[in-house]
């Protein structure tokens, strides 16, 4: 055993010696585990941006632009130093941020504007970092914000064109790797090149010019009569293309918090239906032209009131327009005229039609959330029925309806279908969309188209739509005027004032149309509220010789 032991213990001191080799060579020192600790954080996604929005011109409406985001280390954070930035976050943010935090890596504030971001910095809060990310900017502000939508803080679309042409626009995050060097100073390891890869585009139909002069009108309009809400469309009646199309009220997407309201970001346009009232007769007016039912010859007698079956239909001129033509019905708005040319209609043709000019039925323009509307079958067509439907009452429809209705009129009875997107072009360049003019049907032979023209002109010149008239290019149109419904009664006091029309007359180029919900000062009536609207856009248009373009 004695002579064993010699052995035993140079073995033993052989392993010990081959144990420290492996330790050394093979094993990590703790003391560097623990520096690199410090110096790792995690790998995060940081957006790189989304592809541009641009008008019909190339004025950008949506951008990405480079912003800062800040972050917090829990490892070096103090949270006592939270109350400190009570000036510059929300205090929901800061009571997060009050209380002991894990982990090594935890978002502060992301997408800042440089000033905001370098007066946090300002303080030297220890544990608080800062990298650089790209944020959507919309350099319009409120401009087409309803048209255009907004995204989320991660670059992802939400509503508008953001959200329906998101595969286009849209480009994947890039992973950053976080590390701190041993001065303590962030390490940016993502190359620049990855934060300028290429992205898609999309060209709008929309005309930042127009949009601009329609979107103050309507502000001022609905201010001015302090109105519930609002919206104008303007749009080219000879493809289908929409100039402008604005929302009452409005919102800046640059301001995350006003995406919370639903009636800011609401657009009425599309998202909201109403009854038409008296803009709705030059439709039926006109089918029944057209399929022959009445003739422009024809008289009806008009008392100021007339009994249909259930019902009775009155007129806002009390004692009534005597004897009158199907022009005298349309300029002078008479409800008792049209309401027997309701009565005259076989039912079941009205009503399809009028699912043949489009009511009832999206429309399919490029913007998610579009109402259909409601027209009711033939079946429940009962009593004075036909008769409300002609004035345009007893119908649901939505704004953008019923101005291609009207441009339908305008360019010699072709209906065709709105679209928003001139061309749309994916990361490579490639055109991957092109909107182009669609004819959906013929809704009226030329002849009847123009009637209907010079029945709209004469609205203007001598009839209820005088206040749209416009020195400047002669305007044709249709006031209207509708009670608001609610679980089937009409409610005192509640007005839509609608004017719907086309200009120049002579070679229409424009069609808008004027919704006004809801107004409580300076009139209820769409010759007084929406009208005057319609003429100051027009003029503003006009002396901007935006109409020769």
């Amino acid at each position: 055993m004695r002579e064993r032991l010699p052995w035993l213990l140079i073995g033993l001191f052989f392993v010990l010696i081959c144990w420290r080799i492996v330790d050394v060579q093979l094993l990590p020192d703790p003391r560097v585990v623990a520096q690199a600790g410090q110096q790792y954080w995690a790998q995060v996604a940081i957006s790189t941006g989304r592809g541009a929005i641009e008008d019909r011109n190339g004025f950008p409406l949506a951008l990405s632009s480079p912003s800062i985001s800040l972050f917090i280390d829990p490892l070096y954070w103090n949270s006592s130093r939270a109350k400190e930035l009570s000036p510059l976050l929300a205090p929901e943010e800061i009571r997060e941020i009050s209380r002991p935090l894990e982990g090594r890596f935890r978002w502060l504030a992301r997408k800042l504007e440089p000033e905001r971001a370098d007066k946090i910095m300002r303080l030297s809060l220890p544990g608080v970092f800062a990298i650089k990310e790209m944020k959507r900017t919309y350099s319009g502000g409120e401009l087409a914000a309803h048209v255009i939508g907004f995204v989320d803080i991660d670059d992802r679309g939400l509503a508008g064109i953001e959200y329906e042409w998101d595969r286009v626009l849209y480009s994947p995050p890039q992973a950053k790797i976080l590390l701190r060097n041993a001065a303590g100073n962030l390490l940016d390891v993502l190359p620049s090149h990855l934060m300028s890869h290429g992205r898609g585009s999309v060209q709008l139909t929309i005309d930042a010019r127009i949009q601009y002069i329609v979107s103050k009108h309507l502000a001022r309009g609905a201010e001015r009569h302090k109105a519930q809400w609002g919206t104008v469309i303007c749009m080219d009646p000879r493809d289908g293309a929409v100039l402008a199309m604005a929302s009452w009220p409005t919102f800046d997407p640059n301001n995350r918090n006003e995406l919370a309201f639903p009636e800011l970001t609401r657009n009425n346009a599309i998202n909201r239906v109403y009854e038409p009232g008296s803009t709705f007769k030059p439709v039926v007016m006109s089918l029944a032209l057209e399929q022959g039912h009445v003739s422009p010859k024809r008289e009806f007698n008009c008392r100021g009131e007339i009994k249909v079956a259930d019902g009775k239909i009155r007129d806002i001129h009390r004692g009534g327009h005597g004897k009158v033509t199907p022009l005298d019905i349309i300029v002078k708005s008479c409800n008792v005229g049209m309401a027997q040319v309701g009565i005259i209609l076989p039912s079941r043709e009205t009503y399809s039609c009028l699912k043949e000019w489009g009511f009832g039925i999206p429309t399919g323009i490029e913007l998610g959330g579009e109402e259909s509307g409601l027209i009711n079958p033939p079946e429940t067509w009962r009593g004075v029925t036909p008769a409300n439907i002609a004035i345009g009452q007893g119908v649901a429809i939505t704004p953008l309806q019923l101005v291609r209705a009207f441009s339908a009129i305008a360019n010699g009875g072709l209906l065709l279908r709105p679209y928003l997107v001139e061309r749309a072009f994916d990361a490579r360049g490639r055109l991957v969309h092109e909107g182009k003019r669609e004819v959906l049907a013929r809704v009226l032979s030329p002849s009847t188209a123009s009637w209907m023209q010079g029945a709209l002109r004469n609205v203007v010149l001598k009839g209820t739509g005088a206040r749209a008239n416009s020195s400047l290019v002669e305007v044709a149109g249709k006031t209207g005027t509708a009670q608001v419904a609610k679980g089937g009664l009409y409610e005192k006091g509640r007005h839509v004032a609608s004017f719907a029309g086309f200009w120049p007359f002579e070679d229409p180029r424009f069609v808008m149309i004027v919704v006004i919900g809801d107004p409580k000062e300076g009139g209820y009536q769409g010759g007084e509220v929406a009208a005057p609207i319609f003429r100051d856009i027009v003029d503003e248009i006009a002396a901007s010789r935006l109409e020769q373009m």
